[in-house]
């Protein structure tokens, strides 16, 4: 699972990779103008709201993303960026980069004591992503190094007009059929930018980029009426498009990964703590959670032995107690044997969407009966099969919301179904892993009452501006550490009957997010070997080797983002239990939830002052 880039396509660092629309695009001299009358803006929600929508008119598939559909340029001219791709070309970046660092000297002007505590919050978040994404288009240069960049964007532009409400079917459609269009030109300009690439970011490129043919070849033609006049558009921009993708995977193949790499799929110690820094927004370091991932990973694991030793005389009744064994053998086979026996129970390969539908229903009425928190009355979510150009990233499952300009849209809830291709031993150890208690905590976080209610609850935030910017900028520790907090919150309140299985498996999940912080740290900054990956993920965490080999790829695809749900867990625990300590008797534990969800994904030290603050808890009852 690979959750977010979750708010999956919605939050997580997609400034880093904004990109010029290319017809119409605001030239450098009237760029520079727009924010110099920026600096005049009479209050900050004005600044706030002027660098929101120039910044997804620099990416319209971002600006689909967030429900952002039509621009005004100055002049008074309107484009449709749901029309348009982002601008690939070195002068695009450049562009990009001359915004950025014109926006943080406006923002670095404003007197924030003028600023009330929700607008020093959206300072906060904006000041981060602009310093994070300077950071790659300066330093980093990701854009140089790693294709999937384009072949994802080029996949989310397709696929979100057809998904999304907007307009009607046939206007959405001409908006996909404009952006075919343009992927000839999109495909050249990534040649002329990519320098090199790691073949871990090759190969997964090319995979993907299968995704984006057959989305077009296949998913599109068949929304197309062949009587429509669209129809005859796809038959003019169709074929190229399909020929300029497969014309890339084959570029990628025999010229960019035959180049000597300049630099690994290691992020470094050069860059790591600052991306650290402006990703997480926290004040701990690399090396703190580390070393305090490492401690916990030794405390779960004594836990689990504790839990499992009545559960193994059960299951294993001519086992004897391994007292033979060394402390640490003794822990990993009665856990290890136990864990292989809760896995047996597991849904057929073709039938994970049915099992995936069935434990909503049975996770919305305990949410119900224990008032665990406010569920959306939009009641928008739909369970749908991964889009084939996405799989590569999550390869089980992750959540897409509902755009916070159209709330009332569609939110999607991915499950990556098993592929028809794969041999059944390797079939047999992917649902092993997700076995159905496992499947249970994975609709916990992605959607009820993880994801998705957290992202119902911003998309009801006032003002629509301060919805927007929380959406696009949102903190990762925030957005992951709820579905993690929240999922111990189900178990706490006894999800299924207090099942010692479910329990188990919540332990070891909680291992695997352990194992994601030390991969992360240990990976990027420390030069860990996979193999000595492999064993931390099959021989201290108790994951089958599918899960460890997609969780390794996974680790050199991307940097900052697996640490965020243990430094985000921590927080929102300790959040709780201030919050808690101050209410005393007074605390409930609905209302609490839905006040803090109703802030948005701010950092959570940041959310902290604002609902800590005196006038809050006042109006809680305190």
């Amino acid at each position: 699972m690979r959750c977010c880039r979750m708010f999956t396509l919605l939050a997580l660092l997609v400034i880093g990779t904004l990109a010029s629309a290319q017809e119409g695009k605001v030239s450098d001299a009237k760029s520079k103008k727009q924010v110099l009358r920026t600096a005049q803006a009479k209050d900050f929600s004005e600044l706030a709201d002027r660098f929101m929508k120039e910044s997804l008119a620099l990416s319209p598939v971002n600006a689909s993303q967030a429900g952002y559909h039509k621009h005004a340029l100055p002049g008074g001219r309107v484009i449709e960026l749901d029309a348009l791709l982002d601008d690939y070309s070195e002068h695009g970046f450049e562009e990009k980069r001359q915004f950025y660092r014109q926006w943080q000297t406006t923002f670095h002007g404003v007197d924030r004591n003028k600023l009330n505590p929700e607008e020093d919050a959206d300072w906060q978040i904006i000041d981060d992503n602009i310093s994070l994404s300077l950071l790659d288009l300066q330093r980093v240069e990701k854009y140089k190094h790693n294709p999937t960049i384009y072949v994802e964007d080029i996949g989310n532009a397709l696929f979100l007009p057809m998904t999304q409400a907007y307009a009607s079917k046939e206007v959405r459609l001409g908006h996909v059929l404009a952006r075919v269009g343009e992927i000839p030109t999109a495909v050249k300009q990534a040649k002329t930018v990519l320098v090199d690439a790691d073949p871990i970011f090759v190969s997964t490129a090319i995979e993907e980029n299968d995704g984006n043919v057959d989305l077009i070849e296949t998913t599109l033609k068949e929304e197309i009426p062949a009587a429509s006049p669209l129809a005859e558009k796809y038959a003019a921009v169709a074929p190229s498009a399909i020929q300029a993708l497969q014309d890339f995977s084959q570029w990628l193949k025999d010229d960019l990964g035959k180049r000597p790499p300049s630099r690994t799929w290691r992020l470094g110690k050069e860059f790591y703590p600052d991306k650290f820094r402006y990703v997480l927004e926290t004040p701990v370091t690399p090396e703190q959670i580390l070393a305090d991932a490492e401690r916990e990973l030794k405390e779960v694991r004594a836990e689990m032995l504790r839990l499992a030793m009545p559960m193994h005389k059960q299951m294993y009744p001519d086992h004897s107690e391994h007292a033979e064994l060394s402390p640490h053998d003794r822990e990993n086979t009665i856990i290890g044997e136990v864990l292989y026996r809760i896995s047996d129970d597991h849904p057929d390969r073709d039938k994970l969407m049915d099992a995936v539908k069935a434990d909503l229903v049975e996770i919305t009425q305990f949410i119900r009966e224990k008032k665990i928190v406010a569920l959306s009355d939009r009641e928008n979510l739909k369970v749908i099969p991964t889009p084939v150009f996405m799989r590569g990233i999550y390869s089980v499952a992750g959540f897409h919301g509902s755009p916070p300009l159209e709330p009332t849209a569609e939110a999607q809830y991915w499950v990556t179904p098993i592929d028809p291709k794969m041999p059944a031993e390797k079939a047999e150890s992917k649902l092993r892993e997700y076995n159905s208690y496992t499947l249970k905590w994975l609709s916990i976080h992605e959607a009820l009452p993880g994801h998705y209610i957290q992202a119902e609850h911003a998309n009801n935030l006032q003002p629509e501006t301060r919805r927007v910017l929380r959406a696009q900028f949102g903190n990762g520790p925030y957005i992951e550490g709820w579905a993690e907090y929240i999922a111990q919150v189900m178990m706490d309140e006894g999800f299924l009957n207090n099942d010692p299985r479910f329990r188990m498996v919540m332990r070891k999940l909680r291992l695997r997010l352990l194992a994601n912080t030390i991969l992360d740290v240990r990976m990027h900054t420390m030069n860990m070997t996979d193999q000595q990956a492999l064993d931390l993920m099959t021989k201290e965490c108790f994951q089958t080797q599918a899960e460890a080999d997609g969780k390794l790829r996974r680790a050199k695809l991307e940097s900052v983002q697996l640490p965020m749900y243990y430094v985000g867990l921590r927080e929102w625990f300790k959040l709780r239990q201030e919050y808690q300590a101050r209410m005393g008797d007074k605390f409930n534990m609905m209302e609490y939830h839905n006040r803090v969800l109703d802030e948005g994904a701010l950092p959570v030290p940041v959310l902290r002052q604002i609902v800590l603050s005196q006038k809050t808890m006042a109006s809680a009852g305190r």
